[in-house]
């Protein structure tokens, strides 16, 4: 084998690998979005119609669905233009490896834990907060125009950002691996009409940033003091606690355990 034919093999590695990649971030993205999901379900059957009319030589329909097929693109990029635009700048905020990825299992719980004793207090304090954990999707915009303070996360200083007398507590604290990177932050509010018109501004952008991202956004009700979760645009409504740490925890593991969350859980065994 010469040269030559090992780097046409490399090229075509190359050239399938990033096709798949593109495949699978569309894939995802259809996934995550309801009209992009009733678009591809719209097209298949568009396809199989015309599968159907060239088979039984169905004139009218297939001159139709040829028209339909031949302007059919530009008029998906007209009628989605705001949905493929924030499809190309999630594309644009995602990160090869988010920082939640590389910590280790001591490092989620402590902070769940230190997350968990802060939403207790304000919880039952009625202290309003809107809480955002960065995944693989960066959240440096929102970040630039915050106040940044890169800090270790603690309870005592979620809570001291969210007092009433604090002039950060109307906006939100992001979160970067084990860091609370600003606080301050503002947050697109959500247009979905599914959402009751009685959820406030909080639970509204936690939504928003939930559908622009693969962040975690956890609410505290000013008026009820009740905790909900908002995960890829759907609302974990009137949490406990518990419930909610749990579902932070798991948010937050990689979807596969790696080999170094394996042994240290092998020495953690040992340990004890």
């Amino acid at each position: 084998m010469t040269i030559d034919n090992v780097l046409t093999i490399i090229k075509n590695i190359i050239d399938i690998g990033i096709v798949w990649a593109g495949l699978y971030f569309i894939l995802k993205s259809i996934k995550n979005n309801v009209k992009f999901t009733m678009l591809f379900k719209g097209i298949i059957i568009i396809l199989v119609i015309k599968l159907i009319s060239d088979l039984f030589d169905l004139t009218t329909i297939g001159l139709l669905l040829e028209y339909v097929i031949m302007w059919g693109p530009l008029a998906l990029i007209i009628i989605f233009q705001p949905e493929i635009r924030s499809v190309l700048e999630q594309l644009g905020r995602s990160q090869l490896l988010g920082r939640h990825k590389v910590l280790t299992i001591s490092e989620r719980e402590r902070i769940v834990y230190e997350i968990g004793e802060a939403l207790d207090y304000l919880k039952k304090h009625r202290i309003g907060a809107l809480i955002v954990i960065e995944r693989d999707t960066s959240l440096s915009e929102y970040i630039e125009r915050s106040k940044k303070l890169y800090a270790d996360i603690s309870n005592e200083l979620l809570v001291a950002i969210f007092f009433p007398d604090n002039p950060l507590h109307d906006g939100g604290v992001i979160i970067q691996g084990d860091k609370i990177t600003s606080a301050g932050a503002v947050f697109p509010t959500t247009v979905e009409m599914k959402f009751s018109k009685r959820l406030g501004t909080r639970h509204r952008a936690a939504i928003g940033i939930s559908e622009e991202s693969d962040a975690i956004a956890i609410i505290v009700s000013e008026e009820t003091g009740r905790i909900s979760i908002a995960i890829n645009g759907d609302l974990n409504y009137n949490l406990s606690v518990d419930e909610a740490k749990m579902l932070i925890l798991d948010e937050l593991k990689p979807k596969k355990s790696s080999e170094f969350d394996i042994e240290e859980s092998k020495d953690g065994d040992k340990d004890e």
